[in-house]
């Protein structure tokens, strides 16, 4: 194995459970491997592990990977690695304030724009776009900027489907959508998700898998929340899952955030107590 890199791995597997013979096997092979990934603790960090940074096996085991990508100026700071963002807002104004920069940003850069907003909010978004100095009707016309309906995006049929959505994300991504845009800025407005609660375990534990996903790609994913409609549980949860965070308008690393399979296996227990109490009060 390489060297200075088996006490990464060492610490990887005890989050992910693969196989007694799977790291051989990546050794063997890196560039097979390339797309599998994990989370590690950051450097600096306190030894608990209590910040993380996604990684690309292969990449740790020398495969012949592309270049990783630059790193994207927002809200006060930057990206690197780490882009499945959770953002708070308390106010329609706030939000535009922090995310129009960026957004405008990624028309300049050739990134294509993918915008998931509420039914209700589409033409104060337009709006807002136009007043950043986008031309929304070329954007559209070219394809740069694709509008979506939250309602229609999320749900299908009035149910969350879970796998569903990440085979969506997966073909959103710039790298496998193909055509001109090589990277796609998305912002989701969560909303939604206040007015049909009975989707909310659900999409907590979506938004832990589908970090394996955002892992794999170059894209920036910004996920909306507005703090006057979900509880703090919820808000708590969304924080655990988003390796990154913007709060107060500042993007920083999220101190919360867990491992997706940390995150899930804790899930997954908690729902079992909470099924168990139910029965037993009932």
């Amino acid at each position: 194995m390489h060297d200075g890199i088996a006490d990464t791995l060492i610490s990887v597997v005890d989050v992910f459970p693969w196989p007694d013979d799977f790291l051989a096997q990546a050794k063997k092979s890196p560039d097979r491997y390339q797309g599998v990934m994990g989370f590690r603790p950051t450097a600096g960090a306190s030894s608990d592990g209590d910040q993380w940074t996604p990684f690309t096996l292969g990449k740790l085991l020398g495969a012949n990977v592309a270049k990783e990508a630059q790193p994207i100026s927002f809200a006060a700071t930057h990206l690197d690695q780490a882009r499945h963002v959770c953002a708070f807002f308390n106010s329609e104004d706030e939000e535009y304030r922090v995310l129009l920069p960026f957004i405008k940003n990624g028309f300049d850069c050739g990134h294509k724009a993918i915008h998931v907003v509420s039914a209700e909010r589409h033409d104060r978004h337009i709006g807002h776009l136009a007043a950043a100095g986008i031309d929304t009707a070329e954007a559209q016309r070219s394809g740069q900027l694709e509008l979506r309906v939250n309602t229609d995006t999320y749900l299908r049929h009035g149910r969350f489907d879970q796998d569903r959505m990440l085979r969506m994300c997966e073909h959103l991504a710039g790298d496998s959508a193909g055509g001109p845009y090589p990277r796609s800025r998305i912002v989701c407005q969560m909303e939604w998700a206040s007015r049909h609660p009975y989707c909310i375990h659900d999409l907590i534990e979506f938004e832990a898998r589908v970090n394996d996903v955002w892992c794999r790609h170059d894209d920036t994913v910004i996920c909306v929340y507005d703090l006057a409609k979900f509880s703090g549980d919820v808000v708590m949860d969304v924080m655990r899952t988003h390796p990154m965070i913007i709060v107060g308008g500042i993007l920083q690393q999220n101190p919360f955030f867990m491992p997706p399979q940390e995150f899930l296996q804790e899930l997954y227990q908690r729902r079992a107590e909470q099924a168990r109490t139910s029965r037993t009060t009932g």
